[in-house]
């Protein structure tokens, strides 16, 4: 018998709040975290705006001790402690120095790069020949799966504890996979999540791939447009989101909240064959993603209200509401929203941040509205009616939504939600 699977427990560090409750309220009024970069400037890029979060150091002072924070160098291992910790404690759990692992619950939490600027400061010192300055945890803070063993040491988790990887991708399928190895009796529960480092050696790549916008650097609020007629290519972010997944009758027995339902989903890639590419996703093996997912899930087209979309702000988006509409067959397209407008794309981080403020959306009940998409594509137009692009936040009950993920490598992934 496969186990019911639910969500007890959430937190989010993203570009516009940190903290659940203020991501709520940052999401439901359309504020942006998309900000003007100094350094950016300094170093000639093309785009000199990004979605980083905003924390102090006292901030981060109540997750970390000084001990720990003594050449900590790596962004994602800190937002991704306090995202996983929040959740962590959110859903009732504490943090205990047992001698014993609790061995029925473990984590997956993904990244893209990680550390890459305490990967920076050893490669120079290794170069000046000081080696012996590198101190004790700079394995720990530039290995992919640094952020797992982080986490895992200070929850005391001792199931599966491991680190996935799927670029944009990564929060969604991280998800998906704590999810299989609870429905398989294998963990009671499990911390799922994903986060991504900020800084010019992460963004570089993608201003030199000239995808982002440059004509925004005095309007940086106003440069991600996802569905709009006037989208110049994504802003880049970072932060991290993390959930934690767990049995029901395990949630339920210890009398947790529940914030709703994982009904499964579907993970794929189109082998960058048929119009797909490293950057680009093949729309078939997209269109079977969503058909296995809502095929899994055991519902069907038509029961689902909402649609937390990729859409990046690229040519792309038509393209992926076109797929949605394929797979769907349905004449009356449910509601679709972007996440990116108010914090740009977080990458390795995206999905995860997304999977968030798509379960608020069922546990509060509304539909947070497309921010910079009031020249709606016609394009999408054409296609959807505009009223299922909501521009502000509607107050209205959410019962399934769907969630989607499209990664460079050409992987897909989406994962549907349930109100209990």
């Amino acid at each position: 018998m496969k186990k019911r699977v639910v969500v007890t427990g959430m937190g989010v560090v993203a570009p516009n709040a940190v903290g659940l409750a203020n991501f709520e309220d940052a999401i439901r009024n359309g504020e942006s975290g998309i900000r003007f970069e100094e350094e950016l400037k300094d170093l000639n890029f093309s785009c000199q705006i990004a979605g980083k979060p905003q924390i102090s150091e006292e901030k981060i002072a109540e997750y970390f001790t000084p001990l720990q924070l003594r050449g900590l160098n790596s962004s994602g291992i800190v937002y991704g402690v306090i995202a996983g910790t929040d959740a962590w404690k959110d859903a009732g759990l504490k943090i205990e120095e047992n001698e014993q692992p609790d061995w029925d619950s473990g984590i997956i939490f993904g990244t893209g790069i990680l550390g890459v600027d305490k990967f920076r400061e050893a490669i120079h010192l290794i170069d000046a020949g000081k080696t012996r300055r590198l101190g004790s945890t700079s394995v720990m803070q530039t290995m992919a799966s640094g952020i797992s063993a982080y986490l895992g040491g200070k929850l005391g988790c001792g199931n599966q504890v491991t680190t996935n990887s799927s670029a944009c991708t990564t929060g969604t399928e991280a998800l998906l996979m704590g999810f299989e190895r609870i429905a398989a009796g294998k963990a009671k529960r499990m911390l799922v999540g994903s986060c991504s480092d900020h800084g010019p050696y992460i963004w570089g790549g993608f201003d030199a791939m000239r995808i982002l916008p440059s004509k925004y650097n005095a309007n940086p609020t106003e440069a991600s447009r996802p569905m709009s007629a006037s989208a110049a290519g994504f802003v880049p972010g970072s932060g991290a989101g993390a959930l934690v997944l767990e049995d029901y009758e395990t949630a339920k027995a210890r009398g947790a909240k529940i914030y709703c339902e994982v009904l499964g989903g579907a993970a794929n890639s189109g082998g960058q064959r048929g119009g797909g590419s490293m950057t680009a996703a093949n729309s078939e093996a997209v269109i079977r993603c969503i058909k296995d997912a809502i095929q899994f899930s055991g519902i069907s087209a038509e029961e689902i209200d909402v649609i937390n979309g990729h859409l990046t702000a690229t040519t792309r988006d038509t393209t992926e509401i076109e797929n949605w509409k394929t797979a769907l067959k349905n004449d009356d397209f449910p509601y679709i929203n972007s996440l990116k407008g108010m914090t740009g794309h977080c990458l390795a981080a995206s999905g995860s941040i997304e999977c968030v403020a798509s379960v608020l959306q069922i546990d509060k009940n509304f539909i947070f509205g497309n921010t910079n998409c009031e020249d709606l594509n016609p394009e999408i137009s054409a296609l959807i009616s505009e009223e299922k692009v909501p521009r502000k936040t509607l107050e209205k009950p959410v019962n399934i939504l769907a969630k989607s993920s499209f990664g460079f490598g050409d992987v897909n992934a989406v994962v549907i939600f349930k109100k209990i």
